[in-house]
């Protein structure tokens, strides 16, 4: 077991005790410590080399069901023609998903977690060396769907994506505050269905700014293609 989070991956592997003592709970701290201190480490030799070939990593994070492999395919057919991407996609099971991207001709690499509930900086290092990405182009790594424990590993992206969706309620960021903390941009995806939602625009932006002031938010539909264009922008913003 993952003693940070409590998930099975196949990178860290734990085993303990049944034990409730006090000196238990001062080794899971430790090694929570050695954990997180280990995927850092890492996580700094990706930022290095993300950096060294002037590629944009971003970290694209969200539950389940918030369309973030819609956004990716609609964002890879929209730019391709501009922009060099490539791919680790993040699942606990099958391929789906990075069939899905492949299908765009855009280059991926799959990462199957198991029973584990995030990617860590690991994983994504074994994928870029698999990989080649392009230099100056953008990778985008979409963690497995999840609000928790992702939010405490660091991948050496430059920018993390928390995408939300209208169906999913306006309180997300103050349910999972660590993840919209952690962000640097929120997307509120799905804004096509909010005549059929009770879900508040308004709240929902208020809730994550509350619990980050400096977070941006774009608001958009990948069915409609409205506030695509703002993504973009953002998009090659942060590129250039």
């Amino acid at each position: 077991m993952c003693a940070t989070c409590g998930c099975d991956t196949h990178t860290h592997s734990h085993s303990h005790s049944h034990s409730h003592t006090h000196d238990h709970g001062e080794k899971h701290i430790a090694v929570e410590k050695d954990v997180l201190y280990e995927n850092n480490l890492l996580a700094a030799r990706n930022r290095g080399f993300f950096d060294a070939k002037n590629i944009l990593a971003i970290n694209l994070v969200s539950s389940p069901g918030s369309g973030k492999t819609t956004l990716l395919e609609r964002t890879l057919t929209d730019l391709k023609d501009t922009v060099n991407f490539s791919v680790i996609e993040g699942d606990q099971q099958t391929t789906r998903d990075a069939d899905r991207i492949h299908a765009t001709g855009t280059k991926v690499v799959q990462i199957n977690t198991g029973k584990g509930c995030h990617l860590d900086a690991h994983m994504v290092m074994h994928a870029l060396q698999g990989m080649h990405p392009h230099e100056n182009g953008i990778v985008f790594i979409e963690n497995v769907g999840n609000l928790v424990c992702p939010a405490m590993f660091d991948l050496g992206e430059k920018e993390r994506v928390v995408v939300m969706s209208v169906t999913e309620g306006d309180d997300k960021p103050l349910k999972y505050p660590d993840m919209f903390h952690t962000s640097h941009l929120c997307i509120i995806n799905k804004i096509d269905l909010l005549p059929y939602v009770p879900f508040s625009l308004d709240k929902a932006i208020a809730n994550a700014k509350r619990i980050n002031p400096k977070l941006e938010v774009i608001t958009l539909s990948c069915t409609s293609g409205e506030g695509l264009d703002k993504w973009y922008q953002w998009l090659e913003s942060k590129k250039s």
